[in-house]
């Protein structure tokens, strides 16, 4: 046994670099063979094994690194989904008042385009500013102004603020 010589294996079940090691330098097991892994644990050793699972980690500590990752994430999507939402609305406004203007810039040019016109320019100065052709005689009609409506026993007069009416009433018509 001591002349047998055996390949040498990485971790990973390939030959490893640097040759062979004599059979004899390998740890023997007393039943001949490999060890075998058992599942003879104590309660403790079992709590720890249900506890530790990815990387050797708690589920405590895997959940406040997946918290952390979480928030990091969040955060890292917010401020981009911030900026897009205010351009969008920025966007949205601006489009509106361009309308606006647009609509606004219409209205003037049809104006213009009514205004450009000598008989509506004519008309206008008539109505507006009440020329008059030359030759023309001007007449200037004026309605007379209804009266004003008398106040009822009871009623408030117009322009007397209601807290005087009613100082009036309380006080017996002794009016300060």
């Amino acid at each position: 046994m001591g002349d047998q010589r055996t390949a040498v294996r990485d971790g990973r079940g390939r030959p490893a670099a640097g040759g062979t090691r004599p059979r004899a330098a390998r740890p023997q097991h007393p039943s001949g063979g490999r060890p075998r892994l058992t599942r003879a644990r104590s309660r403790a050793g079992e709590v720890v094994a249900r506890t530790t699972g990815l990387l050797g980690l708690s589920s405590t500590k895997r959940a406040a690194i997946l918290a952390i990752v979480v928030c990091a994430l969040a955060l890292t999507v917010a401020v981009p989904l911030h900026n897009y939402v205010s351009q969008r609305q920025e966007l949205a406004r601006v489009t509106a008042r361009q309308e606006a203007l647009q609509a606004e810039v219409a209205a003037l040019a049809a104006q213009r385009d009514t205004l450009s016109d000598p008989a509506e320019v004519a008309a206008q100065a008539r109505t507006r500013l009440g020329y008059v052709a030359p030759g023309e005689t001007p007449y200037i009609v004026q309605l007379p102004t209804p009266p004003a409506p008398v106040p009822e026993s009871g009623q408030a007069e117009p322009g007397v603020p209601w807290f005087r009416t009613l100082w009036t009433d309380v006080s017996g018509g002794a009016n300060r």
